[in-house]
């Protein structure tokens, strides 16, 4: 089989196998999950699920651009077909694409709850978006890809201010929120989206613009 098609099947059997995220964490080489757990396991595990010492053929320019594309769209937890479609928009906005598709993704409604300590993790955040535990200026919002924009305050729900999964979170954020497009009020247990993110200010280490290239093919 050939090299890039077999990176490229392996891709899609985790992804609808539910493969252990570990295992996914290893392959792609990064913390994708936002769990510290992940952080220990790639510092104590450097090679991927099956490799032997660090000797192996090279990628091909197609896996690397395939991998970076898997990693960013695992990390902000989105489908094949979703990306494809925030691509499609970041393509037809003004400035670079691979910026725009990035702060697409950041502006999610599931990423702006996990950035603000309200979850643990995106996927976290995720869940408690569809169960209904937040509000969006004052109106019930449960859909993890609502795309929020400047000035708009994301509240926690008066009947989910007690959950142990949020009270939790919001005690694992010391001191002041280091996200500097957003700001929140712990005590009421609200944030507001002030500006929409400068790159510098994305903390990913990706290359969007490979994701770009691989698109572009």
């Amino acid at each position: 089989m050939d090299v890039d098609l077999k990176n490229k099947e392996e891709f899609k059997s985790m992804a609808k196998l539910n493969t252990p995220k570990g295992k996914l964490v290893r392959k792609l080489g990064v913390n994708i999950f936002g769990n510290p757990k992940f952080d220990r396991l790639l510092s104590k595990k450097g090679h991927r699920p099956g490799q032997h010492g660090k000797t192996g053929r090279r990628p091909s320019t197609y896996a690397v651009q395939l991998q970076e594309k898997q990693k960013i769209k695992f990390t902000y937890g989105t489908l094949e077909k979703q990306f494809r479609t925030y691509f499609k928009k970041a393509s037809q906005m003004k400035g670079e694409t691979g910026f725009n598709l990035l702060v697409l993704l950041e502006s999610r409604l599931d990423n702006v709850v996990y950035k603000l300590g309200f979850g643990p993790t995106r996927s976290a955040a995720r869940q408690l978006v569809s169960h209904a535990h937040f509000m969006v200026n004052g109106a019930k919002v449960n859909i993890a890809s609502y795309r929020l924009k400047p000035g708009d305050v994301v509240q926690v729900r008066e009947k989910s201010k007690k959950l142990d999964i949020i009270l939790n979170s919001i005690k694992m954020v010391k001191g002041d929120l280091n996200v500097s497009w957003l700001s929140v009020d712990k005590a009421k247990m609200e944030g507001t989206f002030v500006n929409y993110p400068e790159r510098d200010e994305i903390d990913l280490t990706m290359n969007e613009q490979l994701v770009v290239e691989y698109y572009s093919r």
